[in-house]
């Protein structure tokens, strides 16, 4: 097992430099760090600490008790964020936000899928909650705001950038991709230049109460409770035909569109697999599915992108050529290669391979083509 200590600790805040550069080791600077009861925003604390800080603590709960259709239980996240700070000897205040997160993000949300769009609610929890409704009621207050995302920030010619993690299979950057240079400018990320394994160690050395605590699963808007039943409580449900694709023969029944998202595979009930949810008619209320992976349908190599927006600002400039670029479309380890082009109406994506489910609503996230530093993302459309 590596050795874990101060030297690590200093390692991982400092990360390349990231806090000299910033000048975080002057006295003054006031630190907000957001705390989630897990094990990742425990160790942004300790590692805090460590380098001599006394960051304040805060939890922004979003559930609302005794709702049933949100039933985001926060008691055991409060009672570990609350033993973390007490062995730090700091101050932890809850901050509640939870009717700000249900107009801004839970609404998005309902709205895209009865649209029969694929939305992702964790990309506008950090931009208008965690960075935003937070950065306006409280994190204004402070020089900077730590988390646990395991993301790292580069500054070039004096502009704050977000950039990618050392961990490629935990990195946050793609549900970091709608934030402005503002919110970049103010966040820290002291665990991204680390492995989950040494996250872990640190954890387990410094005794933190959330040391064992499995990673969350959920997404950030639903907490505990199960997708379907969230929609099911606000959309209902609605009969209709799947359809195969190629020979237009009813396979089976759902429940309604909005149960389903492009290039899905599990949850639809049929036999003979494995199937795949290649399109949808909202209007008739009908799933298209296509009978095993390797579908030609299933593929394609270009999409469009609706507002996309860059994050500090656009490296490219006025630049009408073709720019090689990497990206994601869904929350991968991998990236993709291809050409960002620039068109009249926004801007388009020609990837290099065939994708599979490329799904309108979700975010596409550029990145630059070493795959460092995040760029922007917009909203996919066909």
């Amino acid at each position: 097992m590596m050795a874990v200590g101060r030297a690590t600790c200093r390692q991982a805040l400092a990360g390349e430099g990231e806090l000299v550069k910033r000048n975080l080791m002057e006295d003054n600077k006031k630190i907000a760090a957001l705390l989630s009861g897990g094990v990742d925003s425990s160790v942004v604390v300790h590692l805090l600490c460590e380098q001599g800080y006394k960051p304040s603590l805060f939890y922004i709960k979003i559930g609302m008790d005794g709702a049933d259709y949100m039933d985001c239980s926060a008691e055991e996240d409060i009672e570990l964020a609350t033993a973390t700070a007490r062995k730090y000897g700091l101050p932890l205040e809850i901050i509640d936000l939870h009717r700000e997160y249900w107009d801004n993000v839970a609404a998005y949300a309902i709205d895209k899928i009865r649209k029969g769009l694929t939305p992702n609610p964790d990309v506008m929890c950090n931009k208008l909650i965690k960075f935003g409704c937070f950065e306006q009621k409280v994190g204004k207050d402070f020089d900077f705001t730590a988390t646990g995302h395991y993301a790292t920030t580069q500054i070039r010619d004096g502009k704050t950038w977000l950039a990618t993690a050392k961990d490629p299979l935990k990195d946050q950057t793609d549900f970091l991709a709608q934030i402005d240079a503002l919110q970049v400018s103010k966040l820290m990320f002291p665990i991204g230049h680390l492995m989950k394994q040494e996250v872990r160690q640190l954890a387990v050395s410094a005794a933190l109460p959330s040391a064992r605590r499995k990673d969350s699963q959920g997404i950030c808007f639903l907490g505990k409770i199960n997708y379907n039943d969230f929609v099911r409580r606000f959309l209902g449900e609605k009969e209709g035909p799947i359809i195969e694709l190629e020979t237009g023969k009813k396979v089976g029944t759902h429940h309604g569109y909005w149960f389903h998202t492009i290039g899905q595979r599990k949850g639809l009930g049929l036999s003979g697999g494995p199937w795949f949810v290649i399109k949808k008619d909202v209007e008739a209320n009908i799933i298209y599915v296509s009978h095993g992976y390797g579908v030609e349908t299933q593929y394609g190599n270009e999409f469009r992108f609706e507002d996309f927006h860059f994050i500090t600002e656009n490296p490219w400039g006025d630049r009408t050529s073709e720019v090689d670029i990497t990206f994601k479309i869904r929350h991968t380890p991998e990236f993709a290669k291809g050409k960002l082009i620039r068109e009249d109406n926004g801007y388009r994506i020609l990837s290099s391979e065939k994708l599979q489910g490329i799904a309108p609503g979700q975010f596409g996230v550029i990145y630059d083509e070493a795959s460092e530093l995040c760029i922007g993302s917009g909203e996919i459309t066909i």
